[in-house]
């Protein structure tokens, strides 16, 4: 049983599922649902459909170089059945795909701090622009004449005395 992946946006096409198309030349294309045959056949560029993993993957959005996406790629030579090579296998695709998941998220949170900078210095200079509307014109007068009024108090009872 191979998982295969789909021509068009890369999502894993499952025994039995999908479309295959096969060319003259006998080229295999594999889609996973009908949106991606009917976009292979409109001849769609799926580097420029946003929804695709290859558009994900030009524009910067996912992780494209990296060693643990190597593991990925098909390998056609025949292995003889052997069962410590079997489990060895197994936990170490755990082990890649835990990897795989910790710098998928690390580069998802270092793609989002640029934003986050951004967003925050727009912030602070809107705030500058419209201080106005924070800060009322007399805001800081009722204390000033409530400090007069104490020192004037002051002034008085020293008099008195």
């Amino acid at each position: 049983m191979r998982i295969e992946k789909c021509y068009f946006c890369s999502a894993p096409v499952y025994p039995g599922h999908g479309m295959m198309f096969v060319r003259n030349d006998c080229k295999v294309f594999r889609f996973c649902r009908s949106k991606c045959h009917k976009n292979f056949k409109k001849k769609r560029n799926p580097r420029k459909t946003r929804w695709t993993k290859a558009f994900r993957k030009s524009a910067g959005k996912e992780l494209t170089v990296d060693n643990s996406l190597e593991f990925e790629k098909r390998r056609n030579t025949p292995v003889k059945y052997n069962r410590e090579l079997w489990s060895k296998t197994v936990e170490a695709m755990r082990k890649v795909e835990s990897i795989k998941h910790k710098r998928q998220a690390r580069f998802i949170m270092n793609r989002l701090k640029k934003g986050k900078e951004l967003e925050k210095a727009a912030d602070i200079s809107e705030v500058k622009k419209n201080i106005h509307l924070i800060k009322a014109p007399h805001a800081g007068q009722a204390k000033q004449l409530e400090d007069k009024m104490v020192q004037k108090l002051a002034e008085d009872v020293e008099m008195d005395e």
